[in-house]
């Protein structure tokens, strides 16, 4: 697609862009403005790109100089390169596109000329715009140093905390800051920390780039690893050394910014006062020098703290460098896997596809088929109907079709597809039993205490649920681990009696002893009801850690 063909297109989509939005007020008018802005990047796609580029390249090196074909042509000449072949037709037609694209315009200046001959050749002269001169040194950094990796201003962090916290000092200071103090930090402090925050942006996209790769040898390795565990390293601890000391600042500061703000404003005297000349000037919009509005020290806050629940970059930090270093073990894993023969074949299929590329026909072919082993027809291992018999000299032409199953006819191989099932997780399941018991523990320790605390006065007292449970758990088990004998009739307990009716937890530090008394009844109360043990007596024995035991006896 030729330039001019390329404009063609571009404005009929421009014009159908307001009727779908008709519906939206506003909206149109938004999309028509970001399509016009967005039509100055369309030159550096275009087939004639470098032909372009060299003809903005020469717009950018001069200011608020307008030049004609032919001065275009000369400095063309002059730097070399694809634009120094084009003719004055050519080159014309290269600038009036640049025009429609919104990267030139046209200059209003007067055209003196002594002949017509000059005229007609100096008539047509043009300048450059601002959208277009910040699309092409956008382009030029690119060009530069795209795959460079970027060396982060670290230093800069600690010049951003030291003037957040002069910043504070002085909004403190009764009578508030002198504006231009004020607006001399303010602007050092987003110069500082505009330079920091690209140079991070741009490392860590060099190390997503590094990190896709998965073919690396072991000296890229070594660099690799020297690179995360050093230097990253060393990035992250040190903005998450001083993060939290910048947010405090910035905490001091937030209720005397808007007040501070105002007073730089009313100070300063500059390209701001524009603003006020709207009713002269309509078109004419002016962009602040970072810092002079909230939104700037918004973004600043929203750098190193959460504000808004969606995470601070700080924390996209942490997040990186850990994906990195899985990625770094990833490709250790790959590498010991080498040893046993399962290595990446990326640079080998690489000097293949390079023989491919410089072969003939024919040697194509015997490299294909030394390479990959792509003989004749070969017979597939699929067994035959044992119920029909075929004879030796029956041809393939000619004999009954065997059914080859899909998986054989699609991949070759029988083997099934796909990964196994991970292994279930029980880690949540394990956290709520722990948590259970953990609140039973904490029940039984309570319900022993109550025991405790009731011990002597069970007739006076009601006690828990669980405090009751645990007083006939130890009461089961003591009636349990009891003898019973024949009493002695002439000391008035006859019948049988107990020996050894006791129970303890050692855990809880309680001890029951139980024993028979004809005639006595123990009252048990609790708020699930209460309970009468007949010719029975409880003796409740608080244990200690040396086997020592204070006893009460349970009342009748």
């Amino acid at each position: 697609m030729e330039g001019d063909d390329l404009h063609q297109e571009m404005p009929d989509r421009h014009h159908d862009l307001p009727d779908r939005h008709e519906n939206l007020p506003g909206q149109g008018t938004r999309t028509d403005e970001a399509w016009q802005r967005l039509s100055a990047y369309a030159y550096l796609s275009a087939p004639e790109r470098l032909e372009y580029v060299a003809v903005m390249r020469v717009f950018c090196g001069t200011l608020l100089a307008d030049l004609a074909v032919p001065d275009v042509s000369g400095k063309l000449a002059q730097v070399g390169g694809p634009g120094a072949a084009l003719d004055a037709e050519t080159l014309t037609a290269r600038l009036e596109q640049l025009v429609r694209w919104g990267n030139l315009l046209r200059s209003t200046h007067t055209v003196r000329a002594t002949s017509i001959a000059e005229y007609q050749r100096s008539r047509s002269r043009y300048q450059l715009s601002k959208l277009g001169e910040r699309v092409q040194r956008d382009a030029d950094e690119v060009l530069a140093g795209a795959d460079a990796a970027r060396e982060v201003s670290s230093e800069l962090l600690t010049l951003v905390e030291r003037g957040l916290s002069e910043i504070a000092g002085m909004v403190a200071v009764p009578g508030g800051a002198d504006p231009q103090q004020a607006l001399e930090r303010v602007s050092t402090l987003f110069v500082q920390f505009g330079e920091f925050a690209e140079s991070v942006r741009d490392f860590y996209a060099y190390l997503g780039q590094v990190l896709a790769r998965y073919d690396l040898d072991g000296a890229e390795y070594q660099g690799f690893k020297e690179l995360l565990l050093d230097y990253v390293e060393a990035i992250t601890e040190d903005v998450s050394f001083r993060a939290p000391r910048i947010a405090v600042h910035l905490g001091a500061i937030w209720p005397h910014l808007p007040a501070l703000l105002s007073r730089i404003d009313e100070h300063v005297v500059g390209l701001g006062t524009l603003g006020g000349l709207s009713g002269v000037l309509p078109e004419t919009r002016v962009q602040r020098s970072r810092g002079r509005d909230l939104a700037d020290w918004e973004g600043l806050r929203d750098w190193f703290a959460d504000s808004d629940g969606q995470g601070s970059q700080v924390d996209q930090l942490r997040d990186a460098t850990l994906r990195a270093l899985q990625s770094l073990l990833a490709n250790a894993k790959r590498m010991l896997r080498s040893a046993s023969g399962e290595m990446s074949r990326r640079k080998d299929l690489l000097r293949l596809a390079a023989w491919f590329d410089a072969a003939e026909t024919e040697e194509a072919h015997d490299i294909a088929v030394a390479a990959f082993g792509l003989y004749g027809a070969r017979h597939l291992g699929v067994a035959p109907d044992p119920d029909q018999s075929v004879p030796a000299y029956v041809s393939w032409w000619n004999g009954p079709v065997v059914d080859v199953p899909v998986a054989l006819r699609e991949r070759g191989s029988r083997a099934p597809r796909g990964r196994a099932a991970a292994v279930e997780d029980h880690g949540e399941q394990k956290r709520r039993l722990m948590e259970q018991a953990r609140e039973q523990a904490e029940a039984r320790l309570a319900a022993a205490a109550e025991l405790r605390s009731a011990s002597g006065r069970f007739d006076q007292v009601r006690l828990g649920s669980a405090a009751m449970r645990l007083l006939l758990e130890l009461l089961t088990a003591a009636l349990g681990n009891a003898q019973l004998h024949k009493g002695d009739g002439d000391n008035g307990a006859g019948g049988f009696l107990l020996d050894g009716a006791h129970a303890g937890d050692a855990d809880l530090g309680i001890r029951l002893t139980a024993w028979r008394t004809p005639g006595r009844h123990t009252l048990l109360r609790s708020v699930d009801g209460d309970l009468t043990a007949d010719d029975l007596t409880l003796v409740v024995e608080s244990m200690g850690a040396g086997g020592a035991a204070a006893v009460e006896e349970a009342s009748a």
